[in-house]
């Protein structure tokens, strides 16, 4: 939609440090350049993060303030912190002055707070978006300051939320993965007459998913599955040499192209991150996660709303194993009319006008001040 009242000429978007911040920021800047053309779109990021990378890869200016991080225990590095996290804020102020920002949107992060606060000084407006399930102190603190909250799942808890999705880039939610397949296939030298099993443990990869993988190879080619392993850099793994009439095992430390990985595969292994959880909902990919049992449970959490829905199944890390994979993955990725059903139920838990829906409450807070 496009608003009848004043447009936005100037928005704020902080957030950096992961790819899980970054991504729904940067699709967010494309939905609002798609809306207004003549926007400016400033990005405030933090020095030794993955946004002095990716964000001018799209073409986006980037402001980096010092790295303020909240100190977890009593110690010098908690002496020093009242005045770093002092300057991060009036840095982040005297950038939101010098473009003139409308809104500050902040995604989280060690950036997002002095983003809050700086805006909060300044009378601007502030937009929070959280991307997990559960609620990070950045996104925790910028909802004290704002009714403009807008969360990636239903199980997040901040106050004024409204769950929006999670805003993701074009290429994955105009992804069509029936017309792509036949060039999927082919560019990973794939067969249409097989099932395709894809695993992936993200842009750093998982070796705790990849090895079980690895040494089930044998078992799903004598089942007749093909499998796509998108290992991570620097974690490849070996499987045995594939004969003339085996299966296809793919190994890619690396898939420049996800949208076509995603549109080759019937089903896919991988963590439930979630920017994962909600591209493979979006389109409608069955999967199993394996959530990283890490922190407090939350890729457990991302996945609780699919997972529920029956669009996907979820399997403690522990239990990730090769008599698993035979148990239940196989005959999974082998049972094409369970996979169309999961496919229904994943695609009915995704959000793909998120971004478009984030930039509404830009907009919105942009006209009613606040």
């Amino acid at each position: 939609m496009t608003s009848s009242a004043s447009p936005l000429t100037s928005v704020l978007l902080a957030g950096g440090g992961t790819a899980g911040h970054i991504s729904p920021l940067l699709a967010t800047a494309d939905a609002l350049r798609r809306r207004y053309p003549d926007v400016r779109i400033t990005v405030l990021g933090s020095y030794g993060g993955l946004e002095e990378t990716l964000v001018p890869e799209r073409g986006y200016d980037l402001r980096l303030i010092d790295k303020a991080a909240f100190p977890r225990r009593p110690n010098a590095d908690a002496v020093r912190f009242p005045a770093k996290f002092l300057g991060a804020r009036k840095a982040a102020a005297a950038i939101a002055q010098e473009v003139g920002a409308q809104v500050v949107v902040g995604f989280g992060g060690y950036v997002s707070p002095p983003a809050f606060l700086a805006a909060r000084k300044l009378g601007v407006p502030i937009v929070v978006h959280d991307g997990n399930a559960l609620a990070g102190l950045a996104t925790k603190l910028g909802s004290r300051f704002s009714t403009h909250v807008a969360t990636a799942f239903s199980v997040t808890k901040l106050p004024h939320a409204q769950v929006t999705g999670m805003p993701l880039r074009r290429e994955i939610t105009t992804l069509d993965r029936a017309a792509l397949r036949p060039e999927a296939l082919d560019t990973f030298g794939l067969r249409g007459d097989r099932p395709t099993l894809l695993v992936t443990g993200g842009s750093s990869g998982a070796v705790r998913v990849n090895e079980p993988v690895a040494a089930a190879a044998a078992a799903f080619r004598e089942a007749g599955v093909q499998v796509l392993h998108v290992t991570g850099k620097g974690k490849e793994v070996t499987v045995p040499t594939a004969g003339p009439n085996d299966p296809a095992y793919v190994v890619l430390p690396y898939a420049d192209r996800m949208d076509l990985a995603y549109a080759a595969a019937d089903l896919v292994v991988t963590r439930s991150g979630g920017n994962m959880v909600c591209e493979t909902s979006t389109i409608g990919l069955p999967a199993v996660f394996v959530p990283l049992p890490v922190g407090n449970g939350e890729q457990r959490l991302n996945a609780a709303d699919v997972v529920a829905a029956g669009g996907a199944l979820l399997v403690d890390n522990d239990d990730f194993t090769v008599d698993y994979l035979g148990r239940q993955v196989i005959p999974l990725v082998q049972d094409g009319q369970k996979l169309a059903r999961m496919s229904e139920a994943a695609r009915g838990q995704g959000h793909g006008d998120a971004d478009e829906r984030l930039v509404d409450m830009i907009e919105e807070a942009a006209h009613d001040g606040g």
